[in-house]
């Protein structure tokens, strides 16, 4: 069994800190006094301003809603490193009861269902000691990053770009812990639970996955973050993490796993988180899908994180423009740029590949002439997938993945 150590120590009393904040009227208490204090930050388009604010473990983040709790991370973190600080992940949660104190060594795991032969309940300790654990770095992104950019609108939580990080998760196996629960040749899914609880619209949050998808061998259950305990406000002391896939499916405080025989029909499996069951996910505005499917993996997606839109340069001195580039799991392939609003394309080059589901860094040099400027990234994977030169809509406001521009001026 793995002893605390200063960490440990140091967690309980962050977490503790935080549960009476979080407690007093569903962090009411905390945001109150957090908000006479806090920085704004001016959003693109017509998304107006929002709150900075430090929720604790948390430097500020901008603020859509405090109960639950939905944090996204400034965007110009982005340019300071391909791994996300623990401290600056966003956080998102559709509950409102959210644990606020966990003991990290006792807490359980039930094991069980129709298709279980053989139930059992494992502790975090034993997670720990009693299985070989894997470490990989990849991207958590939330299905509804960059919603707020959709033209028309759409409801739902008004993201920018920074509802996505990446991050070094440690955790062992789903397929080791499930090889003990003896599935029967009746399963047909899995189905998970935190210790998050409903108290309104769709309730528990019970996601699901297909038993093929559950026993890949890197959907782990991730006990650490960045080489630490994982922050409460992301899933502290075990978060399923299911790597390329959208983060609808990365189960935050997980406590329950159930085998069973037939395809759940939970609320945040049908009808939410469901996109047209076409090959664009995608209808024209207006319409109704025909038909809908389960939000799966990651769309191709690139990001400039050097420049801002609006920066001014000098003109005739040479930038080195940096950015991001990830998918669902292929891998990044190639990367372009356009420095003329899409007119002509040149190859950025790449960075070193750190895993096929983590962010890859691109870099292009551009010495502007006096003027405007519109600078564009497309990026391609190893399937050959890419992103859509214009923008692709969906009612739910999910997936976008289109080429962003970035106009900016040298002078």
């Amino acid at each position: 069994m793995r002893q605390p150590d200063s960490n440990d120590r140091l967690r309980r009393r962050l977490v503790t800190g935080g549960a009476a904040a979080f407690a007093a009227a569903g962090l009411g208490s905390f945001t109150r006094s957090a908000l006479a204090q806090a920085a704004t930050t001016e959003l693109p388009i017509a998304n107006g301003k929002r709150n900075l604010v430090a929720f604790p473990e948390k430097r500020p983040l901008i603020v859509l809603t405090t109960r639950p709790p939905q944090l996204e991370t400034p965007f110009e973190l982005f340019n300071e490193g391909l791994v996300t600080p623990n401290d600056a992940f966003f956080v998102r949660y559709h509950n409102a009861a959210i644990p606020t104190s966990v003991d990290g060594d006792k807490h359980a795991i039930k094991i069980g269902g129709n298709a279980c032969g053989k139930p059992f309940e494992i502790t975090m300790a034993e997670l720990r000691s009693q299985f070989k654990p894997i470490e990989y770095l990849a991207v958590n992104q939330c299905s509804g990053n960059s919603r707020s950019l959709f033209n028309p609108r759409v409801t739902g939580g008004q993201l920018t770009n920074g509802a996505m990080g990446n991050a070094r998760w440690l955790g062992v196996p789903l397929r080791d812990v499930l090889a003990r629960a003896e599935l029967k040749n009746t399963a047909r899914q899995v189905t998970f639970n935190g210790l998050d609880n409903g108290v309104m619209g769709g309730g528990d949050f019970v996601k699901a996955l297909d038993v093929h998808q559950a026993l890949d061998p890197d959907v782990i259950l991730a006990y650490q973050m960045n080489g630490t305990d994982i922050p409460m406000l992301n899933g502290y002391p075990v978060k399923l993490v299911v790597p390329g896939y959208y983060g609808t499916y990365w189960v935050k405080h997980l406590s329950e796993i159930e085998v069973i025989d037939r395809t759940f029909d939970g609320f945040w499996m049908n009808p939410a988180y469901r996109v047209p069951d076409n090959d664009c996910a995608c209808i024209e505005p207006g319409t109704t899908p025909a038909a809908t499917r389960p939000i799966g993996r990651f769309t191709v997606r690139s990001f400039i994180t050097s420049l801002a839109n609006g920066a001014q340069l000098r003109a005739g001195q040479q930038a080195l423009v940096r950015g991001i580039a990830f998918d669902g799991g292929q891998g990044i392939r190639e990367v372009a740029y356009s420095t003329d609003g899409g007119q002509t394309w040149r190859g950025a080059k790449l960075g070193a590949e750190m895993g096929r589901y983590s962010f890859r860094e691109f870099t292009f040099a551009f010495t502007p002439d006096k003027g405007t400027h519109d600078l564009r990234v497309r990026a391609w994977n190893r399937s050959g997938q890419s992103q859509p030169m214009e923008a692709l809509w969906q009612p739910a406001g999910y997936m976008r993945n289109v080429v962003e521009s970035v106009k900016v001026t040298a002078a």
